[in-house]
């Protein structure tokens, strides 16, 4: 819900809960004016999770018709990439196992596909779209939880299935399988695609200043109404902290920002904590004490895949990958042994902090 102050703690499914806190002036009283502008706020439900967009417009702009918009470009997107909706699109190109007929994909999944492959290439392969196998087998999927850690044999059975370059993609929008048993989940990736998609819409409508969040995935346009950039908030991440509590804020013009991080969704076994992140080179959850990773990037689609890589790779890999790329920020958090927390920016994250 919107917190005092206007803080708005989002919720991920099947990825770090609590990270992102938007702040963003104005948005508790829905609708009012600002020197000859006027400010309407939507919310609904998506993806499991739920939205949140703000724009300003001016005064004889109309936005009653945005909230209808918003919802039926979601409900496109969660039709394609929705494991959990038996007949959508991601369900039956996974249910698909002719290697050598190509599976017809639509316009948005052959897209966010092939930028799946393109972060996996970026990364070296620590974001990989075929994990979820794994992420089932480790409990934190739609098979439900387990009580101990699976054994090595067993993890490297289920590893044969997971590789993003068993793919191939053709330029008429045919996706190829070399493996029968390969299947995708975009979970990691959907929701910032579907950030850039109502971007688009409320764009396409005529409106360059707004401010979009789905489940904690934010992108923001333009100025506020105050002609200042958007601030938003990040929570603090540890287990235990309240989702309103806010670690850092972040200011954003025509920018997006995802995060990712295993300090919610875990399990312990004999002393041992194991992450819901898993890493599809071993197959095993990710233990390298990073707890966060917040990206800031042009589009949400590539910062939510980056910060899921960044999280497998590491502090070290991870700076290396994001101070190579033009355009793409980071904030790595990791968590001492005592732990403290310790904050590890990329060259230019540190211009993004509001200087009080």
């Amino acid at each position: 819900m919107w917190q005092h102050m206007e803080t708005l703690t989002a919720s991920r499914h099947c990825r770090p809960i609590g990270w992102i806190a938007l702040m963003v002036a104005g948005l508790l009283v829905g609708i009012g004016g600002c020197g000859g502008k006027t400010e309407a706020v939507f919310a609904g439900k998506t993806m499991g999770t739920t939205y949140h967009v703000k724009v300003v417009a001016g005064y004889f702009q109309r936005t009653a018709h945005l909230q209808q918009a918003i919802d039926a470009r979601l409900a496109q997107v969660n039709a394609s990439m929705s494991t959990y909706i038996k007949d959508s699109e991601i369900s039956r190109f996974n249910a698909h196992r002719q290697t050598g007929a190509g599976f017809a994909a639509s316009a948005d999944f052959y897209f966010v596909m092939q930028e799946g492959q393109r972060i996996h290439e970026l990364s070296g392969g620590a974001w990989d779209g075929t994990v979820d196998p794994l992420v089932n087998l480790w409990g934190f999927g739609r098979s439900g939880p387990v009580d101990k850690a699976p054994d090595q044999d067993r993890i490297d059975r289920v590893l044969e299935q997971v590789g993003f370059n068993h793919l191939r993609f053709a330029p008429d929008r045919r996706i190829f399988k070399d493996r029968p048993d390969i299947a995708v989940d975009l979970g990691s990736i959907a929701k910032g695609f579907g950030v850039d998609a109502v971007a688009k819409v409320l764009r396409e409508a005529g409106f360059s200043r707004f401010i979009v969040e789905i489940g904690g995935e934010v992108m923001a346009a333009g100025l506020r109404p105050d002609d200042t950039a958007w601030k938003v908030g990040l929570n603090r991440p540890q287990a235990g902290a309240a989702l309103d509590s806010v670690y850092k804020t972040v200011a954003l013009r025509d920018q997006a920002l995802a995060t990712s991080g295993d300090y919610r969704q875990f399990f312990q076994q004999g002393g041992r904590r194991y992450s819901h992140l898993i890493n599809p080179a071993t197959g095993w959850p990710v233990d390298n004490g990073v707890v966060a990773v917040s990206i800031v990037a042009d589009t949400c689609t590539l910062a939510d895949g980056l910060a899921t890589a960044v999280m497998v790779m590491g502090v070290t890999k991870g700076l290396a990958l994001i101070d190579g790329l033009e355009g793409v920020e980071a904030l790595i958090v990791e968590q001492g042994a005592d732990g403290t927390l310790h904050d590890h920016y990329s060259k230019g994250f540190a211009v993004l902090l509001p200087q009080h």
